[in-house]
């Protein structure tokens, strides 16, 4: 994901194990927007009976340094079901929004 020329955000699936089930592409987006419906992230989560989920995004600028936008988005994730990690993808590199503390509760 971080070759690619517009931010996408794909879900990841996971059984009670926390097990890959299966990769959701929900979302594509801009240059270096991506405004997604919280609505949309879970109905694949729904559909596929999936005991958690975590949210993967690409920056296409190569730097993963999570947005203001990026810690509400996942602040909403959290409010609203399962949200295991938020992982945003650069050039070689990516950031876990849960493992900076931001957007989880604490």
């Amino acid at each position: 994901m971080s070759a690619l020329d517009q931010e996408h955000l794909r879900v990841l699936l996971l059984n009670t194990r926390n097990r890959l089930v299966r990769i959701a592409k929900v979302h594509q987006g801009s240059l270096n927007t991506s405004r997604v419906r919280i609505g949309e992230v879970f109905r694949e989560a729904l559909r596929h009976n999936a005991a958690g989920l975590i949210v993967v995004h690409n920056h296409p600028s190569g730097d993963p340094s999570p947005s203001p936008e990026d810690v509400a988005l996942t602040r909403s994730l959290v409010e609203a079901g399962k949200l295991l990690d938020h992982l945003i993808i650069g050039q070689g590199r990516f950031v876990s929004l849960r493992e900076r503390g931001l957007g989880f509760a604490t």
